[in-house]
């Protein structure tokens, strides 16, 4: 799953639209979807996206030995 997917899943989750979740991050929709389109997201977008889903952004690099969360 990609960014994209996961946003959009997100958004279905909390009921909120691509157009609402732009211009709760204040970007036009035209933009957001852009970035969509092109799937590209700097880390202090994805938490901007977050806190207008009222959740957190929550990144993991995972052992994949064990499984578990290097850090």
């Amino acid at each position: 799953m990609n960014i994209k997917e996961y946003i959009n899943l997100c958004c279905v989750k909390r009921n909120v639209s691509n157009a609402e979740l732009a211009r709760r991050t204040n970007q036009t929709p035209q933009t957001f979807n852009q970035k969509m389109q092109r799937n590209t997201f700097q880390t202090a977008e994805l938490e901007k996206i977050a806190e207008a889903l009222d959740s957190r952004l929550d990144i993991k690099f995972i052992d994949t030995a064990t499984n578990q969360p290097i850090i």
